[in-house]
């Protein structure tokens, strides 16, 4: 007689919480939720006492291992092959697919300079690192923690991932990709830094400087800050407001050696720029995934 296969289970923290069964979404208690989140985020056995004291604070020891006990006896009723007790330790199953292990693995390679990504840089990896983990869910510090860490993680991978998509020539995909960073964080410089460099990339100057104008009103009006110049799109940017622009000097008509053509400069500023200059994009030298780095801490 052939062995039944398997069933096939999935764990969903990305948006919301979710456990699929064969694709089919399962219910569970409170106290089992959080439980399987918990197992989630720490990717590896964990003490049964351990769990039941940070899941179960304000409770005895006694009755914390017995709520403990109550919710494995929940999960195990609905699905043996969603958790894997022992008599001292909890875990998930090696086989189970957990959404936030697939994110946090790619975000990783994209800040891995030496990872080619090119399997990655997809729209499947944005949905992933857009979102936040377990949204709503402020009771617990080890969710908290998970959360902010993740965070921090995400942002830094979808810079990375905006830099090689617009080194790349994939212009709308890097556009996307900065723009999730951006709404993820609207006061992170360098997500706007990289989101303008994927607009002059494009030769889409006028929505690269419209980018910087938003990020200096955000900055202005939450921190009383200016932004770096570095993300000032515009050619003439080296050049302060206070110094108004210089009318250029008539051609000499002395000889070389005369001191004249040092009378005739102007002396109320610095000489201004030549026209090719104002049109010029700045280069796309900062675009290097290399220089965005993040590591996850354990817990």
């Amino acid at each position: 007689m052939a062995t039944k296969p398997a069933p096939s289970v999935r764990i969903t923290l990305l948006r919301t919480f979710v456990v699929s069964i064969d694709r089919q979404p399962v219910p569970l208690t409170s106290s089992a939720q959080r439980l399987i989140a918990f197992l989630v985020l720490h990717e590896r056995a964990v003490c049964r006492t351990y769990v039941a004291g940070k899941l179960w604070p304000d409770a005895t020891p006694q009755k914390a291992n017995a709520s403990l006990r109550s919710a494995i006896w929940r999960i195990q009723r609905i699905s043996p092959s969603l958790i894997a007790p022992s008599a001292l330790e909890l875990a998930l199953p090696p086989d189970v697919y957990v959404d936030i292990h697939v994110a946090e693995a790619r975000a990783h390679r994209l800040l891995d300079p030496a990872e080619d990504c090119a399997d990655i840089l997809t729209p499947q990896s944005l949905a992933e690192l857009s979102a936040d983990l377990l949204p709503g869910w402020y009771e617990d510090d080890w969710v908290i923690v998970g959360r902010e860490q993740f965070h921090h993680l995400r942002l830094h991978a979808l810079e990375s991932m905006c830099i090689r998509l617009t080194l790349m020539g994939q212009y709308g995909a890097a556009v996307e990709a900065g723009l999730a960073a951006v709404t993820a964080e609207p006061l992170r410089e360098s997500a706007h830094d990289a989101l303008i460099k994927a607009h002059l990339a494009a030769g889409n100057r006028y929505e690269a400087i419209r980018q910087f104008e938003r990020c200096r009103h955000m900055l202005l009006e939450e921190l009383g800050l200016e932004p770096a110049l570095r993300l000032d799109p515009r050619p003439d940017n080296h050049l302060p407001d206070s110094h108004p622009p210089t009318r250029p000097c008539p051609r000499s008509r002395v000889g070389a050696g005369s001191n004249k053509d040092a009378d005739r400069r102007p002396t109320n500023g610095p000489r201004p720029a030549s026209p090719s200059s104002r049109v010029e994009i700045p280069s796309l030298a900062g675009l290097d995934p290399a220089r965005v780095t993040a590591d996850r801490s354990g817990f």
